[in-house]
C-alpha cells in the first residue's frame, strides 16, 4: 500500500476537530487522562486569541483532509538578544505514521515559520528517555543545552 503524500498547513479554527483528536492522543501519551472536550476548549482559545501557531502534517483536501501530526509553537522573547523566540512546545505524530517523515516535515515547517517571523530561533524540551525524538532534533540542527539548567515552579500539585 502506498503512503499518501503529506504537506504542511497552519491550523485554523476549521481544523479544530482534527487537531483536538491528535492533541488528546498526545496528552494521553504523556500520562494524562483523555479529555477531548477540554482539549477542544483549550485549543480553540489558543487559536482565537492567536496565542500559538499550530502546524499540521495533512493529506487530502476538503472533507478528505486528514491530519497525521502537529507542532504547536508559543511565542516568547529573548531579553538578551531582544528578539522573538518560539517555543516548540508540542510535537506529535500519530503512532501508526511514525518513521515516515512527518516529524521531520513538522520541524522543517516550524523552522521556516521562525525564519519568516524574524525570530532568534526555536527552543524545545523533551523527555530524557525520548531518544528517537532526540536523534531527529540533532539531525535537524538542534543543539542540546549543556550550559543552562531548567527549573520549574509548578503551583498546582496535580500532575500536569
Amino acid at each position: 500500500m502506498m503512503m499518501p503524500e503529506y504537506r504542511l498547513e497552519r491550523a485554523g479554527l476549521e481544523d479544530l476537530e482534527q487537531i483536538a483528536l491528535l492533541f488528546d492522543e498526545y496528552r494521553v501519551y504523556y500520562g494524562q487522562v483523555s479529555d477531548l472536550q477540554g482539549v477542544q476548549f483549550f485549543l480553540k482559545a489558543r487559536l482565537e486569541a492567536d496565542e500559538s501557531a499550530i502546524w499540521m502534517a495533512v493529506t487530502g483536501n476538503g472533507a478528505n483532509k486528514k491530519a497525521g501530526g502537529f507542532a504547536q509553537l508559543y511565542p516568547s522573547f529573548s531579553s538578551v538578544s531582544m528578539k522573538r523566540l518560539w517555543i516548540l512546545n508540542d510535537l506529535y505524530v500519530a503512532a501508526e505514521l511514525r518513521g515516515r517523515g512527518l516529524g521531520s516535515l513538522l520541524l522543517d515547517g516550524a523552522r521556516e515559520f521562525a525564519l519568516s517571523t524574524g525570530s532568534k530561533g526555536l527552543t524545545l524540551t523533551t523527555m530524557t528517555d525520548n531518544t528517537t525524538a532526540q536523534r531527529l532534533y540533532v539531525a535537524k540542527g538542534y543543539v542540546r543545552d549543556d550550559e543552562f539548567y531548567t527549573y520549574n515552579l509548578f503551583l498546582n500539585t496535580k500532575q500536569e
